[in-house]
């Protein structure tokens, strides 16, 4: 899962200059990693994929916050996933998606100002969503399929 969340969040990159920062689509992976499999997978996936995808990236310098930000978002998808209901698995994902967007808030607003951070609040309004969205059609699909925690 560690792979595939760095993967998705390599493969579609779209650039923010006022942050030195980039929207992706890698949400997807560390949301369906929570809820498929538990807190401890979405912490790791979450944390360490989308960290590996900053550096690979060349963003080594998001590195510590991603890997902090994005663990925290699979940590709590995958608690609110665990009794494997459908609204609870939505409303982790949702709640997921707002810290990412509210953790990266803050972090670009103490680094560029808030001015700078707001730019990129759209793209990672976007990028929760589509996570969302995403995470909850293919748990729905997989669940039943995969032997999950």
């Amino acid at each position: 899962m560690t792979a595939l969340t760095a993967a998705l969040t390599i493969i579609v990159q779209i650039p923010v200059p006022e942050t030195r920062g980039y929207i992706n689509l890698g949400d997807a992976m560390v949301m369906l990693s929570g809820a498929l499999f538990g807190p401890a997978v979405g912490l790791v996936a979450g944390g360490l994929g989308s960290a590996l995808a900053d550096i690979i990236s060349g963003y080594a310098h998001w590195a510590p916050f991603t890997f902090l930000i994005k663990g925290t978002e699979g940590l709590i998808v995958g608690v609110f996933s665990r009794r494997k209901r459908a609204y609870l698995v939505l409303l982790g994902t949702v709640i997921g998606g707002a810290e990412m967007v509210l953790g990266y808030l803050a972090v670009e607003t103490a680094l560029y100002g808030m001015g700078a951070a707001l730019v990129e609040v759209p793209g990672n309004v976007f990028q929760a969503i589509f996570g969302i969205i995403v995470a909850n059609i293919s748990w729905k699909i997989l669940s039943g399929r995969l032997k999950t925690f």
